[in-house]
């Protein structure tokens, strides 16, 4: 795998003005929501803008797509929360990162780039709406500035009392205007406007949870939202502060069945995410530009691979940052290494700054997120294409939030194969009736399952009838099919039953004529 060239025909100083404009507008975009994925995964924020920079830096150049955009994503965070928790500590986890990006790499290089072809889209959209139902329960206690126990309401006294325990009232007001101002953001009526067109949205909310945290704490400290509400990013003054930074994954847990297990989860999921992305990447390019499967596959690999030993999050190709990407005008991917190295930039510059940012802003953010990826049109939906998409899509949900993300998807796509295999039973075979002629149709490829069915349309044929059984519209029937049939012409005879022909795929109906004792 090697670093593909930039050529001239690709890269010139007139892409290089669009990338330029394209990149700060996805820093924008991603920079919030870095801190934000890395905040609702429990983590330090300096881990969500390791796993953008590396996406931007590292990422970006391995990749064969032109537009893409990598970065921690929303999508992992349920398996982020859950895989610390029951591993133990972060460093466990990070192991397990680094073991996924090696599976990642060995996917491609094993061309499995096309695995989520197999993946039913019910039980794809199942997953995303699932963990957009989870993302949006996780931001509540943020959104609230819900105060933990161990907390005094001394030590806040802008805190109030309610049945949930003591809560921030600024937080919740910065949360609600902040989503409020996100999807207002993104109305016709709000796009006519240059500035809103200009500014992302995300970054509106984060400027506006700055503005209001610097003004009260000016004019009102006792009612600011207090530091450890607040995102905090340690100062990197110091080669010392950024090796101190740095999180280390634990390579003695390379060989635990349980971080093998989180591995195994978290490379089919970003896999699957990363290869999502680039099918509704390449319906918004406007070039039309294929992308490499497998390539992107060892590009995202090798990424995690990098983010883990750096202390970073897992990364995918993320479709937010990428149809950003797409329209400010990005042509090539020095978009994307741009926007890396601006968020490598923001690491050593920016850290005051940042943390001005409230943890309530972030959580808007991410409910905003998690409100897409599982609005109510999408249950609607699903329930008016019937029962075949929509049980593998509920079966999906449920089983997500009952068990785990893999499971879930497991349990998603049995229910899939049950319903796809009963719609291919359905009306296998057809018995019609008139006065005592019967024709029994085999309308599509007869295998053992339909046998059950065979049996219950030869039984109602009653005796001194005559049968027409015609297979002509399958390409196959199975062995146990043809025999079941054998053993009802045979016993024809005896029932006074006149089986006047058969025709078999690939056969001609001469030969398969079958004379009946009855003549």
């Amino acid at each position: 795998m090697s670093l593909p060239r930039l050529s001239p025909s690709s890269f010139s100083l007139s892409t290089l003005r669009s990338d330029v404009f394209a990149g700060i507008v996805v820093f924008l975009v991603a920079l919030p929501l870095c801190l934000g994925i890395a905040t609702a995964s429990g983590v330090p924020p300096f881990a969500g803008l390791v796993s953008g920079i590396v996406g931007g830096l590292i990422v970006a150049l391995l990749s064969g797509s032109h537009l893409s955009v990598s970065g921690p994503a929303a999508g992992l965070v349920v398996i982020v929360v859950s895989a610390i928790a029951s591993l133990g500590s972060f460093s466990a986890f990070l192991a397990a990162v680094l073991i996924a990006g090696a599976l990642q790499v060995a996917f491609g290089l094993l061309r499995a780039g096309r695995i989520a072809s197999f993946v039913p889209a019910a039980v794809i959209k199942g997953m995303l709406a699932s963990i957009g139902i989870i993302l949006i329960v996780k931001q509540i206690p943020l959104a609230v500035g819900l105060i933990g126990e161990a907390e005094s309401n001394l030590m806040h006294p802008g805190a109030v009392s309610t049945p949930l325990g003591a809560m921030l009232p600024v937080a919740l007001a910065l949360c609600t205007a902040s989503v409020a101002i996100l999807f207002a953001w993104e109305t016709p009526q709000a796009k006519r406007y240059a500035f809103v067109r200009a500014v992302p949205g995300p970054l509106a909310v984060v400027a506006l949870g700055i503005g209001v945290t610097v003004l009260l704490d000016r004019f009102a400290p006792p009612l600011s939202v207090p530091l450890e509400h607040r995102v905090s990013l340690a100062a990197l003054d110091s080669p010392a502060a950024l090796v101190n930074a740095i999180s280390m994954p634990d390579l003695s847990q390379l060989a635990s069945p349980d971080v093998w297990r989180v591995a195994v989860t978290l490379a089919i999921v970003a896999s699957l995410e990363t290869l999502l992305s680039l099918e509704a990447l390449e319906r918004i390019d406007p070039k039309r530009r294929r992308v490499s499967p497998d390539r992107e596959l060892k590009a995202q690999g090798a990424g995690n691979i990098v983010a883990a030993l750096l202390g970073g999050l897992p990364l995918t190709a993320v479709i937010v940052r990428s149809s950003a990407n797409v329209h400010a005008g990005a042509q090539t991917r020095m978009s994307a290494v741009i926007h890396g190295a601006l968020l490598l930039a923001s690491v050593f510059m920016l850290t005051a700054v940042l943390n001005w940012i409230p943890l309530a802003s972030l959580a808007a953010i991410l409910i905003q997120t998690g409100y897409k990826l599982a609005k109510p049109r999408l249950f609607i939906e699903m329930v008016r294409e019937g029962a075949g998409r929509c049980v593998p899509f509920a079966a999906t949900i449920i089983g997500v939030l009952a068990t785990d993300l893999l499971i879930g998807i497991g349990i998603g796509m049995a229910a899939s194969a049950l319903m796809a295999m009963q719609a291919s039973l359905s009306r296998t075979f057809v018995l019609t009736r008139h006065d005592d002629y019967f024709l029994l149709s085999v309308r599509k490829d007869a295998t053992f399952f339909a046998k059950p069915m065979l049996d219950r349309c030869l039984a109602q044929i009653p005796e001194r009838s005559t049968v027409l059984i015609d297979a002509e519209r399958a390409d196959f029937i199975d062995t146990d099919i043809r025999d079941a049939i054998d053993a009802f012409v045979r016993d024809a005879p005896h029932r006074q039953v006149t089986v006047e022909r058969l025709r078999w795929p690939g056969l001609s109906n001469a030969a398969l004529a079958v004379p009946s004792a009855a003549k």
